[in-house]
């Protein structure tokens, strides 16, 4: 498995857009992979770590990059919304 997180670009995409292109992304990938999302929507900062969260998922890190919020999350074995 390459050790390069697929990147998730939901910039100019409003809630609940980041939430759900970052949900079908992690659904085709597998356990142990991890996706980079990016957004420039707020309220990212509470919705993408309660889908990792919720998800069985794991938030490894996050930051912003001017006006972008990024989300490395690594991906779990169970999807508790399917």
């Amino acid at each position: 498995m390459s050790s390069e997180p697929i990147v998730i670009d939901t910039r100019r995409l409003n809630c609940p857009l980041p939430v759900i292109r970052s949900r079908r992304a992690a659904k085709s990938l597998p356990a142990g992979a991890q996706i980079l999302v990016e957004c420039t929507d707020p309220l990212a900062k509470i919705d993408i770590p309660h889908f990792a969260t919720a998800d069985g998922h794991r938030l490894v890190s996050s930051g912003e990059n001017g006006n972008v919020l990024w989300f490395l999350i690594e991906l779990g074995g169970g999807n508790a919304s399917g």
